[in-house]
């Protein structure tokens, strides 16, 4: 029998068409390519996500990061397969593989994850950077009412905050053991301390922001002069791609002749995008000349101008004036002494993405204030007493009045290289160089004694950092290089390490270990760089304050992200620090040296449990041993080597409980202040030097009567605790408000 023989052509057709049929078939089960963008409920993009494709038997191939963009590219298992996608803080979502582009859309855990600027100048989750970061949104300042901003930052582990008396008073934070002007405070990246790091947050409120986040820790290398123990930054409302034109209204009133109005709008118009918000609160306060005024108005605008360029502009401004009756828990009130404030802050910003690897962005912000501080007209004499304690003399009342105003340019231009991106093996990198220039410009002025004091400083700073992650590890490390008129130059590292030391496997959840160390440098105030008062003469030739900052902690997360728990241990060392020395007493001269040293450690407990969609709680603890290591005032109960450092409790905390549903809302929030060493500064005798705390509970409630239509109420010191903070200066008593708030 012949079998026929096949043609040459047709057998090398045959070969062929196999080989491209199992060519295809594996291209089409290993080489397609998915790519798509990571949003959070609001349209936000979420950069860092982990992204892996999975095969229908189950097999994935490597996963990706997704860009600070949300936006990712991978090659899929196979053709008919599942996108996943990870990120913690966020529930896991799925989404099928297509050829178009996909959105997959993250809801929040019960314990949510936020997104975070102020720890690296750029969009990180919380849970990828090893630095102490806590952040307050949209929703916590909503529940809470939108409180003043210091109040906010009480629920921060590391945070204590000190008012003289009522709202209004001068208003310092304090964060794990530094002094009240260690801290950074940005608007939108936009400087916001007087020139040497002062900054009184008496009328600061949270009005028309989105965001609050604070960074404990040194971060000069971030953000040069002044972030020596913590970087505060206040994010401005904007409306979301697609928001329609709303707006909300709001009136109440109550105790202590108060009231507070507030009103404000929101939305977008084809490519732009805008918010504005005006709030007035009015108070009596509690004793004579303690009444308190202030107004804020906020706006925010952007647009895209094009797919790869945007302009975005902010504008801020809070003007109150505030009584100033001094001590009256000690005697007579100051019946006409009072303080002015007014500061206004605005910046442009635009940001162009030359390619997907390569993004830049330039500012400039101006923040003015200008203060004024007078009593004309002589009180009484009195004598100081308080409790069987009293002083030996008479204290007479004296005039003064004295007017600052303070200007601070700042333009700052940041470059952002990803060299490699999504990639789980290589990991994702990221480099930032950042240039920035701070023109600062003061007048102070006396008035009685016809004293003007005119200053200049002009100070550039180079950031230069690295980022770099993978699955389990995300590492940063990044120097600065300072010039400053005042002190010259300096160098000021930082780094900071996150791990994930175990993943999540159900109810036992994720575990992260961090840690960060950096150093910090703060320049001098115009007072003390350029006074020519012989009381307190200013030096040109100081140095700058340092700090060096270590922290490490763990976190852990529990029963499916519903418990988060978080300790860190902390030590941190203050040197050259700015104070007075005395020079001779016949007559009287002093002058600013760098004299002081100190050092506080100690750890911080944390905690978030969410049972239900409805309830929701907070805590925090922490211990702060601090100690005065050199000080000029050696002979000093209060300020001498070995003491506490002034003001710093050894022993903070707060409590929050909040529930929400569809129609009520009712948070309840306290605050713990343990004792601490202060002064009655009143030569009483025996002398009063230490304050022994107070614990502050308050409520906010709101119920939705109809549509966009709700009562509010709200009451503060619940359990009416008497206590003096500081010492002389007496807090409110029990204050309860009723108000309305409708929305459009």
């Amino acid at each position: 029998m012949n079998t026929p023989r096949r043609s040459p052509v047709r057998i090398h057709l045959l070969v062929s068409f196999a080989f491209l049929s199992t060519f295809a078939t594996a291209v089409s089960g290993f080489g397609q390519t998915v790519s798509g963008r990571v949003i959070d409920p609001s349209g936000q993009p979420l950069p860092r996500a982990y992204v892996r494709a999975i095969a229908p038997d189950h097999s994935s191939a490597n996963g990706s990061f997704s860009d600070i963009d949300g936006r990712f590219t991978l090659q899929a298992a196979a053709a008919n397969c599942t996108i996943e996608v990870t990120l913690t803080g966020f529930e896991n979502a799925t989404a099928p593989c297509t050829g178009r582009p996909i959105e997959v859309k993250l809801s929040l855990a019960p314990v949510r994850e936020h997104v975070v600027v102020s720890a690296t100048r750029s969009e990180v989750p919380a849970s990828e950077i090893g630095n102490s970061v806590s952040v307050f949104d949209g929703d916590d300042l909503n529940r809470r009412q939108f409180p003043p901003v210091a109040d906010v930052l009480l629920g921060s582990p590391g945070v204590a905050v000190e008012r003289t008396g009522a709202y209004g008073g001068v208003t310092s934070v304090y964060v794990r053991g530094g002094e009240s002007n260690y801290n950074k405070v940005l608007l939108d990246g936009i400087p916001l301390n007087e020139p040497g790091g002062t900054f009184n947050f008496s009328n600061v409120t949270s009005e028309n922001l989105e965001r609050i986040e604070i960074v404990r820790g040194a971060q000069s290398a971030v953000f040069g002069s002044d972030a020596m123990s913590s970087v505060i930054q206040l994010v401005t409302a904007r409306a979301r791609p697609g928001t329609p034109l709303q707006g909300s209204l709001s009136a109440e009133g109550g105790s202590f002749g108060t009231g507070r109005f507030t009103g404000g709008f929101r939305g977008t118009a084809g490519k732009a995008d805008y918010s504005l918000g005006a709030a007035h609160y009015t108070t009596d306060n509690d004793v004579p000349n303690n009444e308190f005024r202030t107004t804020t108005i906020s706006a925010s605008g952007g647009s895209q101008l094009t797919g790869s360029a945007s302009l975005r502009a902010v504008f801020r401004t809070e003007f109150g004036k505030s009584g100033a009756p001094g001590q009256t828990s000690f005697g007579r009130p100051d019946m006409d002494a009072f303080f002015d404030r007014r500061d206004v802050v605005g910046g442009v910003t635009f940001s162009h993405e030359i390619s997907p690897n390569l993004r830049q962005q330039a500012t400039y912000g101006l923040a003015s204030t200008r203060q004024q501080s007078t009593n004309l007209l002589l009180d009484a004499p009195y004598t100081p007493e308080f409790e069987g304690h009293v002083s030996p003399f008479e204290f007479f009342d004296f005039a003064y009045d004295s007017r600052s105003y303070l200007h601070r340019h700042y333009a700052t231009y940041q470059a952002d290289w990803f060299p490699i991106q999504g990639d789980t093996a290589a990991g994702t990198q990221h480099t930032t160089f950042a240039a920035d220039w701070d023109g600062e410009r003061g007048t102070l002025r006396d008035e009685l004694a016809g004293d003007e004091t005119h200053a200049s400083r002009n100070n550039v700073g180079f950031t230069f950092q690295h980022q770099a992650l993978w699955r389990r590890v995300s590492a940063s490390a990044g120097v600065r290089f300072e010039h400053n008129d005042s002190f010259g130059n300096a160098a000021v590292p930082r780094a900071s390490v996150a791990v994930v030391a175990h993943r999540s496997s159900g109810t036992f959840g994720e575990t992260r270990l961090k840690a960060s160390a950096g150093t910090g440098i703060k320049e001098p105030t115009i007072l003390q760089s350029f006074s020519r008062n012989d009381f307190f003469l200013g030096n040109p030739d100081l140095e700058p304050e340092r700090s060096r900052t270590i922290d490490a902690g763990i976190e852990q997360r529990l029963a499916r992200d519903r418990i988060k728990v978080d300790l860190t241990w902390f030590d941190n060392h203050y040197r050259d620090i700015i104070s007075t020395r005395t020079l001779s007493f016949n007559p009287f001269r002093s002058q600013y040296f760098n004299i002081g040293e100190s050092k506080s450690h100690g750890v911080e407990l944390s905690g978030e449990f969410a049972p239900t969609v409805r309830l929701h709680a907070r805590f925090g603890y922490t211990l702060t041993a601090s100690e005065v290591t050199d000080s000029e005032a050696a002979g000093d109960t209060v300020f001498a080597v070995g003491n506490w450092l002034f003001r710093r409790p050894r022993h903070s905390g707060f409590a929050q409980v909040s529930w929400t549903d569809n129609r009520l809302s009712l948070d309840l929030f306290g605050s713990m202040i343990g004792k601490r060493v202060d002064s009655d500064f009143s030569a009483l005798i025996p002398p009063i030097t230490v304050n022994e705390g107070h614990t502050r509970w308050d409520v906010r409630a709101s119920y939705a009567i109809g549509h966009r239509l709700a009562l509010t109420g709200a009451m503060d010191n619940v359990t009416d605790a008497d206590y003096m903070e500081p010492l002389g200066y007496p807090a409110l008593g029990r204050a309860v408000r009723v108000g309305i708030r409708a929305g459009f």
